[in-house]
């Protein structure tokens, strides 16, 4: 086994910092025949504009414009990301519908690439891009690499997401007590404070109370981004 993934399973569980666990990734692509790296993240909430975050080794001016013109949302690689966990491997064709962006993304270097995306089962979302200024990737080379640029991205996504997202589902798993549970669960299926009440004979007023409880708990607003973002983190 090549030292670099001995290197990276021996920290995997121990390591919290996300730039020492990036550049442990950094160093691992290197070893693959890779000068760039990115690792993008998507939180499942807010829903309507989630939170993204990403590291990368990319040239600044070109991450800055980046994010500035939003090309994340006509990235082809991104929007395959979105679809499919199958790697994808840049072409020129893939590019066909987006070519001054290709063509800008190239003059920084950035010619051939690879891409992979994961999902937890919580919803969050990471992306790894493996990319070169030269040497095209040959079905050669990927057929020798591809299983070790697989397990990389595993790694990136297990190691980084566990240091980027906030440990909010067990928080929440200990924090909300059994009857705000329940009461969400009621709330997520559109039942009012009356008909949960019934349900759980329960007064009105005690419904309430502990929809206020997990509202506060949660960080949200009311009672429908309650049962929502409860939902969305599996404690329903």
């Amino acid at each position: 086994m090549p030292d670099w993934k001995s290197d990276l399973l021996s920290w995997i569980d121990d390591l919290k910092d996300p730039e020492l666990i990036f550049e442990k990734v950094r160093r691992a692509a290197e070893e693959l025949g890779f000068e760039r790296v990115v690792f993008g993240l998507q939180m499942q909430w807010p829903v309507a504009q989630p939170k993204i975050y990403s590291r990368s080794n990319y040239p600044a001016q070109w991450t800055e414009r980046y994010m500035q013109l939003r090309y994340y949302e006509i990235d082809p690689t991104v929007l395959h990301g979105h679809l499919s966990l199958a790697p994808l491997v840049w072409r020129d064709e893939l590019f066909a519908s987006t070519p001054e962006f290709w063509e800008e993304a190239r003059s920084f270097g950035l010619k051939v690439g690879w891409t992979q995306s994961c999902v937890s089962p919580n919803g969050v979302k990471t992306l790894l891009s493996l990319a070169r200024s030269a040497e095209p990737l040959t079905e050669r080379e990927l057929r020798g690499k591809e299983l070790e640029m697989r397990w990389i991205v595993n790694v990136a996504h297990l190691a980084l997401g566990r240091a980027l997202v906030p440990q909010f589902d067990d928080a929440c798993r200990s924090s909300l007590s059994c009857r705000e549970i329940e009461v969400l669960k009621w709330t997520a299926d559109g039942k009012t404070s009356g008909e949960i009440a019934d349900i759980m004979a329960l007064s009105v007023d005690t419904v309430n109370y502990h929809v206020k409880n997990a509202v506060a708990k949660l960080g949200v607003a009311n009672k429908t981004a309650a049962a929502v973002r409860a939902a969305m983190w599996g404690i329903l």
